[in-house]
């Protein structure tokens, strides 16, 4: 398993300093560039172009905080395919239950005005939970930080992020279910669409 955290020599903490990960990204891009090496062998060039790909997802990974978190849940876990994402809730689920009944009510009967603007209001609501939740899970980084740091058990702060991303995966879910009935795209986030 590949530590991303590693690949630019930082601890496995949650906030990082993005300027400085951003510089360390330009100056090992141009060290294992391939472009930097076209006279090497070719057995030289491929482990070039494997640690450039590397370097590549590792920055991709480390520079979004949601991201940065999963992939460290993942390395916590010592799972190569991902953090195992637990079952969303029953409360939220439930809730969850009645928007779908009102999605699939609005498909049936057609989407009217009334029916346009329900669905919008659902989702604008999802959309301000998910950003709420966002927030909460970014603002626990400090405290994983110096938990870490200070060597205290990790696991119960661990559980609550897997808690929280495997939430924002749920609302993802129906959120971009809601978009697709009323014909509208939203923007991609990260990956964790699916539960």
């Amino acid at each position: 398993m590949n530590d991303y955290f590693e690949v630019f020599d930082l601890p496995r903490n949650l906030q990082v300093d993005l300027e400085a990960l951003q510089r360390t990204f330009y100056a090992l891009s141009r060290r294992y560039h391939p472009d930097f090496h076209p006279t090497a062998a070719a057995s030289e060039q491929m482990l070039v172009l494997e640690r450039s790909a590397l370097l590549n997802r590792a920055y991709r990974a480390l520079r979004e905080p949601l991201s940065r978190l999963a992939h460290l849940i993942s390395l916590e876990q010592g799972r190569e395919e991902g953090p195992v994402k637990p079952k969303a809730p029953m409360d939220l689920l439930e809730e969850m239950l009645e928007v779908q009944e009102a999605l699939e009510e609005a498909k049936g009967s057609g989407l009217d005005g009334q029916a346009t603007q329900r669905l919008q209001e659902e989702r604008q609501a999802l959309m301000d939970r998910q950003a709420a939740g966002d927030a909460a899970i970014v603002d626990r980084f400090a405290e994983w930080d110096r938990a870490r740091d200070a060597g205290h058990d990790t696991r119960p702060l661990l559980a609550w992020f897997e808690q929280a991303l495997a939430t924002r995966a749920y609302l993802r879910t129906v959120i971009d279910d809601l978009s697709d009935a009323l014909g509208e795209e939203q923007p991609s986030h990260v990956s964790h669409r699916r539960h």
